[in-house]
């Protein structure tokens, strides 16, 4: 399946709808709290047992996308979008199974296997092709397409909230709406795999910035540069500070609440999960295109200090005003998204277009750890609490500390990013005087990876 190519006079904003039928369809991920509570009564399962499917999921994200990049950016977003849309709605599938014979490793392995990897494809399908056709606004490209995965729980939550509630919370029930998952998503990223092509030429837009432009590093020397190191672990550290609060949204809002004069219905908690996901999704696109405007560098220190200050407000006062808990939460889930939608393009800045998905699916492994790392550090310590006979607000002030150090942590790591030495720098073809030609510790260019950059001189603008 070779990449589509535009033909003359076609529109780049064609490509942003064609990255959004896909990213809405898989940010389903984010919805996976609604199915926690149903899950843990029908099949007699704990809430870190309830939340092993979403976690395996993201870890399968990042390593099909770390994995799979390079053939991302080889073969196409076709192609590409074609893997997920068959990935994540044969998960959907299996689940329906697991959930239908009451054999919860099956729901394990199609949700968070299977359709992890549709995650992991399907969300670097459309970035290398958007940051190509808008390089005059690679903040705001990349933020239009990851706001559709942030976005795509504001869809799925009421959604699957509805469908539990017609079919049933028993696994019959849990089964149906599966089911229903999987066929409806196959269709709507259908609309994706026929719509998404590549720029014709390495100017699409005149007087834009060729996609060519400034220095370009391959993923194979990429990940061994500190700045690569350095982003993932401000990747990984602004996750998991978001994905502990997004992985138990629905739960963790009643637990605060359920001792005091206002608790928080299941219907209402549902609502809060879909709030939190369009804090998320507008996150992706506004901090993202605000990012074109101040520096990746700078608001990445946003991100990471204002967040971490929204989570001692809430580990402070969060149990005492219910609209202090839930404008901090939204903060945090803004920062959440906008980290995910700005990191792209803050890659592009250092390590040029070549091989951008590529390198991007390698950093994502940075979320697999963070999808292990902050929903353990959330379900754990509120388990032990539990079982030390604490409740309400006391189940989550030790876990909202771990995570205000965490995101210390990575603004340290923001601040040693620095431009890529020059050295790992890939020759334009026939420059033998670019420094990755001439120094003898480099590596020489795979015949391979020669062929890749002249296939990326298209036709001239």
């Amino acid at each position: 399946m070779s990449p589509p190519v535009a033909p003359p006079g076609w529109s780049r904003w064609l490509v942003p709808p064609a990255a959004l039928s896909v990213h809405l369809s898989i940010g389903q991920a984010y919805a996976w709290s609604v199915f926690k509570p149903p899950l843990e009564s029908a099949l007699d399962l704990s809430g870190t047992q309830s939340a092993l499917p979403f976690q395996l999921g993201i870890v399968m994200l990042g390593l099909s996308a770390a994995f799979g990049g390079t053939l991302v950016e080889r073969n196409g977003p076709r192609w590409a979008m074609t893997v997920a849309l068959i990935c994540f709605s044969s998960g959907f599938l299996l689940s329906a199974l697991g959930a239908a014979t009451e054999q919860y490793w099956l729901i394990v392995l199609g949700y968070g296997f299977v359709g992890g990897i549709g995650l992991g494809i399907g969300y670097i399908s459309p970035v290398s092709t958007l940051i190509k056709w808008f390089p005059d606004r690679p903040g705001m490209a990349t933020g239009i397409a990851i706001m559709g995965f942030g976005g795509g729980a504001l869809i799925a939550s009421p959604w699957s909230a509805q469908m539990l509630e017609s079919f049933g919370s028993d696994n019959e029930g849990i089964a149906l709406a599966f089911l229903v998952h999987g066929l409806t998503y196959a269709v709507f990223m259908t609309l994706g795999v026929l719509l998404v092509r590549v720029p014709r030429t390495e100017k699409p837009v005149e007087g834009a910035p060729s996609i060519l432009a400034g220095p370009q590093v391959s993923a194979r020397q990429a990940v061994r540069t500190p700045q690569f190191w350095c982003l993932w672990v401000v990747l990984c550290m602004n996750v998991t500070a978001g994905i502990g609060i997004l992985e138990k949204a629905a739960p963790m809002i009643t637990d605060f609440f359920k001792e005091t004069s206002t608790p928080v219905s299941v219907t209402a908690a549902a609502g809060f999960v879909a709030l939190l996901s369009a804090a998320n999704m507008a996150g992706r696109i506004g901090w993202s295109s605000t990012s074109d405007l101040i520096g990746r560098k700078n608001i990445y220190r946003v991100y990471l200090g204002v967040g971490a200050a929204m989570y001692a407000l809430i580990a402070l006062f969060g149990d005492s005003s219910k609209p202090l808990f839930i404008l901090c939460a939204l903060v945090i889930l803004s920062f959440y998204g906008g980290g995910f939608a700005t990191i792209p393009a803050y890659l592009k800045d250092l390590f040029g277009t070549y091989q951008v998905g590529a390198i991007h699916g390698r950093l994502l492994t940075a979320w697999s750890t963070a999808g292990v790392l902050g929903p353990l550090i959330v379900n754990w310590i509120a388990d032990r609490q539990e079982e030390a006979g604490r409740s309400g607000a006391a189940l989550y002030g030790l876990s909202f500390v771990i995570m205000i150090g965490l995101l210390v942590v990575g603004f340290v790591a923001n601040e040693l990013v620095r431009p890529v030495d020059p050295r790992h720098h890939i020759p334009a073809p026939g420059d033998a005087s670019s420094p990755a030609s001439t120094d003898a510790s480099s590596d020489a260019l795979s015949e391979k990876e020669t062929a890749d950059v002249q296939r990326q001189q298209p036709e001239s603008a």
